[in-house]
């Protein structure tokens, strides 16, 4: 466990002892990811039964014809996953995080730092800003330890966990680009792709990415702990429990190809390779896109196949619960999209909202939606058909609902423990440990992201 400082009653008590019923209702009521999968399939065939002129079997037959719905989305996910957690456990990515961790001088810079690092990375790719939260976090902890700075360790993961609320504006954003993917759900819905420079690079996403960062440093810098606050150090021993153990032992002559780099080097640079072609003969950025320029820095960085056989092994325990929810999302989906369930549900949003305010209300839902799917893909996969269909009715700009949908996806993850939880095992915390201070971040970003969409809305 963390060790602690003196206790007195200032600030991070104050934020602590405000959030605690919040704490308390996560921990005891929230059950996991899959269940709420369960359960929400069940409720859409129940409200399909209600609200549409489809009968059990209708139902059955629409659910199970729609599990198999998926089956490309979901490999394109687990991949984002699997390969931003193992590019986060590469030896040069580690080696900077450590430099980086020297960077912070003051504690207000060190809970900062972590933040404008994790999202970076973020806007990477989601599955490294996830795991470099984490590690950035312990490694700033410690090294601020040897120099006898006192850091709140829960304060810095929350910090590195606050990161996330960006992923999906940037570069690995599930609904982005997906929209923009020939052959996937959206373009069959809307008969069209949606490039991703009128999604990730339109000047309001960059507009509301820039001024989120901003303005959850600030927020962060605020209710950071002060001198004389009661802080919990980390751990002295609990800087590596997270290293990836490597068999990599040279016995046999293969032993001596596994060690080598060069067959890891010369795929990843024929996937640069072929990534420069694809962008110089006009290619744009997709979902296999984006998975391969992560698979070829992959390449690049181990040190042989003993290394990368390693760090996959590592990061799939992270990716098995995803592959378990995807198909039961395809199947709610399918359940939506044979009975008109998806058509109710679109006439009751457009009756209630108009093109200024639509981002808004469609915000608010996907923050909502999110607590039951938690996963972006799985997510937008739900809920992108029925705003694209309302945007359509009430003449907005398809983009507006996909990033509309996204922001709604990113925002409540900091009060959703889901994605929060590979971070909390990488630091040694529970979720009640920063909830107190990513409901800080929840706030403020949810502010910049309303804001946006209305500007939006009204333009």
């Amino acid at each position: 466990m963390p060790t602690s400082g003196p206790p007195t009653q200032q600030k991070t008590s104050a934020v602590s002892a405000a959030m605690r019923p919040i704490n308390s209702v996560v921990e005891r009521f929230l059950p996991s990811a899959l269940v709420f999968a369960v359960v929400l399939s069940l409720v859409v065939a129940v409200a399909a039964l209600m609200f549409t002129d489809a009968g059990p079997v209708d139902v059955l037959n629409g659910w199970g014809d729609g599990l198999s719905g998926l089956l490309a989305f979901m490999t394109q996910m687990a991949l984002i996953l699997l390969l931003g957690h193992a590019l986060a456990h590469t030896g040069p990515v580690r080696k900077l995080l450590a430099r980086l961790g020297g960077i912070p001088r003051s504690p207000m810079q060190a809970y900062v730092f972590v933040f404008v690092v994790a999202a970076t990375a973020s806007l990477i790719t989601w599955g490294l800003g996830l795991v470099v939260g984490g590690l950035l976090a312990k490694e700033v902890a410690a090294q601020a330890r040897e120099r006898g700075m006192a850091l709140h360790f829960p304060m810095l993961v929350a910090a590195g966990f606050s990161g996330f609320v960006v992923w999906h504006m940037g570069y690995s954003g599930s609904g982005p680009l997906t929209a923009a993917t020939e052959g996937a759900f959206i373009a069959e819905q809307l008969g069209t792709t949606i490039p991703i420079t009128e999604t990730t690079f339109s000047w309001w996403n960059i507009t509301a990415a820039i001024a989120t960062i901003v303005l959850v440093s600030a927020a962060l810098a605020l209710v950071s702990p002060r001198s004389g606050d009661r802080i919990s150090e980390l751990q002295v021993d609990a800087r590596h429990t997270d290293d990836v153990e490597m068999n990599d032992d040279v016995v046999t002559p293969a032993d001596r190809i596994d060690a080598s780099r060069i067959l890891t080097s010369l795929v990843g640079l024929a996937l640069v390779a072929y990534l420069v072609v694809h962008y110089v003969q006009g290619g744009t950025a997709t979902l296999d896109i984006v998975n391969w320029t992560f698979l070829a820095l992959l390449f690049l960085l181990v040190r042989s196949p003993f290394e990368l056989i390693a760090l996959t092994k590592n990061a799939a325990s992270n990716v098995g619960e995803i592959l378990l929810q995807f198909p039961l999302y395809a199947g709610i989906m399918g359940i939506m999209t044979t009975t008109g369930l998806i058509n109710v549900v679109s006439d009751a949003f457009v009756s209630i909202a108009n093109p200024t305010t639509f981002g808004l209300f469609a915000l608010l839902s996907a923050g909502l939606v999110n607590f039951f799917v938690p996963s972006g893909g799985g997510q937008f996969a739900v809920q992108a058909p029925i705003m694209l269909d309302a945007a359509e009715r009430l003449g907005v700009d398809p983009a507006i609902a996909i990033m509309a949908v996204s922001y709604g996806d990113q925002w409540t993850n900091m009060i959703q423990p889901f994605w929060a939880l590979p971070l909390l095992a990488i630091a040694g915390l529970k979720m009640r440990d920063i909830l107190g201070y990513t409901m800080v971040t929840l706030i403020v970003s949810g502010a910049v992201f309303a804001g946006i969409l209305l500007i939006v809305g009204a333009s």
